[in-house]
């Protein structure tokens, strides 16, 4: 009843839209989900909510953009670190930096997180439940990241639940330009970035590189030998304007890293490695004198992933995959009128996997195997339907290789009133998330999957209390039914899914879970002369609606979050900031009888700019030596100290 409701009302959207394509229109916004108009704009043009460019207070959904200038003053080359300050975000991670990490957004999995590099997906097809692993991503050379939270299906497919995170690499704006960027500090780090970049009225490029490692910490929460982490990465960007009308364009992002880990009974020589590459090709065409922006573009990524044991010499390999995911698609953006823009797409998505996971007794398994297509086609209409009052309703229907066809939708609102000191947000969507590849066909796997669905709602209000001042609180929830979750079985069980061919096995993925979250998001920010406070706090109520578990909470899934910083500018050259950070009780499992405490980190920057091009800086990480977990088990960072220098030429 709600799909055949929210379909009926975006096709009458539609309708009472038809009328004005007849009508003299502006341009249309440049269909660039990768933000190539929005990173180097001002953070009012949120990008990754409609697939182009769009003013903040025309957005029905929660958005949280970190620019350029956010993330050199967080100073953390950790990109996990800056979206944990962002409302409704907390993160998971087995060890220090470069250790495996996932994002869940409002109580949602990891899963349900969809990971953007220049717009094109990054989740990867060998891993448990299709989730992108955050730990190898560093800023590097980041210069925007947008935080869509809620479900977004009906834009960005499969697996796009809990939300989207977009992360934007940098564009040149001057005819040449240079960064410089070296950090060193505590437990043996050392990090250093640098790119070149430059555009003309026809050619705009940049080519840039990075190198980061550190001892670390133990990842074995009770270990006594750090397992340090290092990563290399390159990007580049080439985007050719062949008329006024007609661009080209290439993208790509390279990283290699190699973590050290530890067994599950303490320290060991253990290692894993991840190399994951990032390929974006697009032709953009404008035609209707601007009216109508076309792309067409391929997208392909490539993640690598080995486990090494040199301890074990049977099987010194204890996982090796190659998932592999190729999107094709083509979308449009069309200026209706003044007020109304149309956006359409159609994608085509192939994703394969090849993994497999020796160990003493089978040293040399055979691979396994699985791929999937899904074909797309959405369509999303924005518009203002009252003086400042703007209406996003889209429709998206997708036709999956296994599962067939399903048909999703999402209409959202936003009203600007009071010349834009009240905006006043509201939404629904729908989610629906196909099994990934390694549920389905790993040794784990079971291909009589049904695929996971979603509805999401959320409303909230942004005030402006004068200048400087901005408040908003956003109430959300979300049902869920069919969730995959792994289901162990007990040794000598008789059940044949425990027993496939004949062969025990310790577990499959099945659909046993039904879950519900529900919560407040509560942000503000205030200037007064030198002194800016910014602050959120999130409540999370994520519980299992379902089983023996019915009514606890989801694992590692705090209930309370709160981020608070002070910023004092003592000279347009010296800045100084405080930041506290506070993740209330969690529990380590679906029972909820393990429980993980409640902590408190703070953090102190500085930062002084010598000249307009030559910046140093410094910060004291966990000054009071806090001792946290994020996972059961699993080691944190303790205080750490680190100093850096930025140039820009």
């Amino acid at each position: 009843m709600t799909r055949a409701l929210l379909c009926s009302v975006s096709i009458a959207t539609l309708l009472v839209a038809a009328p004005a394509f007849a009508a003299e229109a502006p341009t249309a916004p440049t269909p660039d989900v990768a933000g190539l108009e929005g990173a180097t704009a001002v953070a009012e043009l949120i990008v990754t909510a409609t697939r182009s460019p769009q003013a903040a207070d025309r957005i029905g959904a929660s958005v949280t953009v970190l620019s350029t200038a956010d993330i050199e003053a967080a100073q953390s080359p950790d990109v996990i670190e800056l979206l944990n300050d962002v409302p409704g975000v907390s993160y998971t991670r087995n060890g220090g930096v470069g250790a495996v990490s996932g994002v869940n957004i409002r109580g949602a999995e990891s899963s349900h997180t969809v990971l953007l590099i220049d717009g094109v997906k990054m989740n990867d097809p060998t891993a448990p439940q299709g989730a992108a692993n955050f730990g190898n991503l560093l800023t590097g050379d980041v210069a925007r990241i947008e935080v869509l939270r809620g479900a977004q299906s009906t834009l960005w497919g499969s697996q796009a639940i809990g939300g989207v995170i977009n992360i934007v690499t940098r564009e040149p704006a001057e005819g040449f330009e240079a960064t410089v960027d070296a950090e060193a500090g505590s437990r043996g780090t050392a990090w250093l970035r640098a790119g070149l970049g430059g555009a003309t009225e026809r050619l705009s490029w940049r080519i840039a590189g990075s190198r980061y490692q550190t001892d670390g910490v133990s990842a074995f929460a009770a270990g006594a030998e750090a397992d340090g982490y290092e990563n290399s990465g390159l990007s580049g960007r080439l985007r050719l304007t062949l008329t006024d009308a007609v661009s080209a364009e290439v993208r790509a992002v390279w990283s290699d890293g190699e973590a050290d880990t530890d067994g599950f009974a303490g320290d060991d020589a253990s290692y894993g490695t991840t190399e994951e590459l990032v390929i974006y090709t697009g032709l953009n065409v404008a035609l209707l004198d601007g009216r109508l922006k076309n792309r067409l573009a391929f997208g392909y990524t490539e993640t690598d992933r080995t486990a090494h044991q040199p301890s074990d010499p049977v099987a010194p390999i204890t996982f090796e995959g190659v998932g592999e995911i190729r999107r094709w698609e083509y979308q449009g953006v069309l200026a209706v009128t003044e007020d109304w823009t149309a956006t359409f797409g159609l994608e085509s998505e192939r994703a394969e996997m090849r993994q497999r996971a020796p160990w003493t007794f089978d040293p040399n398994p055979p691979f396994t195997t699985g791929k999937v297509g899904v074909d797309s086609l959405y369509g999303q209409v924005q518009g203002v339907i009252l003086p400042g009052l703007t209406i996003t309703a889209g429709l998206r229907h997708d036709d999956h290789d296994t599962y067939g066809g399903h048909t999703l939708g999402a209409l959202a609102g936003a009203w600007s009133l009071n010349d834009g000191a009240t905006v006043l947000r509201a939404g629904f969507g729908q989610g629906f998330r196909a099994p990934g590849l390694y549920e389905l066909y790993s040794e784990y796997g079971n291909t009589a999957l049904s695929p996971e669905e979603f509805n999401s709602w959320d409303a909230g209000v942004e005030q402006r209390l004068g200048a400087g001042v901005v408040v908003s609180a956003t109430y959300f929830r979300r049902e869920a039914d069919n969730e995959i979750r792994f289901y162990s079985c007990a040794f000598g069980s008789p059940e044949p899914l425990c027993n496939p061919g004949g062969v025990f096995r310790y577990g499959y993925y099945d659909n046993i879970q039904k879950t519900e979250a529900q919560g407040l998001e509560l942000a503000g920010r205030a200037e007064a002369g030198p002194l800016t406070l910014s602050g959120n706090y999130t409540w999370t109520e994520a519980q299992n609606a379902s089983g023996i578990n019915d009514g606890k909470q989801l694992p590692r899934r705090p209930e309370h979050m709160a981020n608070l910083s002070a910023s004092w500018r003592w000279s347009d050259a010296v800045t100084t900031t405080a930041a506290v950070r506070y993740v209330g009780e969690a529990f380590n499992n679906d029972a909820n009888t393990v429980v993980m405490d409640a902590y408190t980190l703070v953090d102190l920057r500085a930062s002084w700019r010598l000249t307009d091009a030559v910046e140093l800086y410094g910060r004291v990480e966990n000054l009071f030596d806090e001792a946290y977990e994020t996972a059961r088990g699993y080691g944190t960072p303790g205080q750490g100290a680190f100093v850096g220098v930025r140039a820009r030429f």
